[in-house]
C-alpha cells in the first residue's frame, strides 16, 4: 500500500513516528513534509499529498499541522479527496467506516505522538462500510 504524508512545522516528530510505524508494517511512504520546526506554510505540504490521491499515486494520505484544520481545508479542495480531521482513535475509525475518508488530518497541538500513531493504524485498518453511507459519500463532491 502506498501512503503520502505531509506536515508543517508543528508535525516533524509526529511524522517521524508515523513513518517509522508505516515502514515497519511494509507500507511504501512518500514524504512531502518538512523536517524542521521553522515556520512554513501548510498548503505547500498538503497539496502534494492531495495530488497523489487525486492522481492515484497513493492509496491514502496523512496530513499534519497544528490544529489539523488548515491542512484539512487545503487537501479537501482537491477532487477525489475526502479528508477527515481526527483527534481520537474512534473518530479515525468512523471517518473511514462512514465517510470513506482517504486522508487523515492530525492536529499535532491537540494529540500526543502515540495517540497519532494509534489513529493512523486504526484509520488504515478500517474498511469503508458502504451500504447506507455510500449514497451520502456520493453527495460530498461538488458537481
Amino acid at each position: 500500500m502506498k501512503i503520502s504524508i505531509g506536515n508543517d512545522h508543528a508535525g516533524p516528530e509526529y511524522k517521524k513516528a508515523i513513518v517509522a510505524m508505516l515502514k515497519a508494517k511494509g507500507y511504501e511512504v512518500t514524504n512531502y513534509g518538512t523536517d524542521s520546526e521553522d515556520s512554513v506554510d501548510y498548503p505547500d505540504f498538503g497539496h502534494p499529498v492531495a495530488t497523489d490521491i487525486t492522481e492515484g499515486k497513493a492509496d491514502f494520505g496523512i496530513v499534519i499541522c497544528g490544529s489539523g484544520n488548515g491542512i484539512a481545508m487545503t487537501v479537501n479542495k482537491h477532487p477525489k479527496v475526502r479528508a477527515g480531521l481526527c483527534w481520537t482513535k474512534e473518530i479515525a475509525v468512523l471517518t473511514r467506516l462512514h465517510n470513506d475518508a482517504n486522508i487523515i488530518s492530525i492536529p499535532a497541538r491537540f494529540t500526543s505522538i502515540p495517540q497519532a500513531v494509534e489513529m493512523v493504524e486504526a484509520f488504515l485498518n478500517t474498511e469503508f462500510e458502504g451500504g447506507r453511507h455510500q449514497n451520502r459519500v456520493n453527495k460530498i463532491a461538488c458537481q
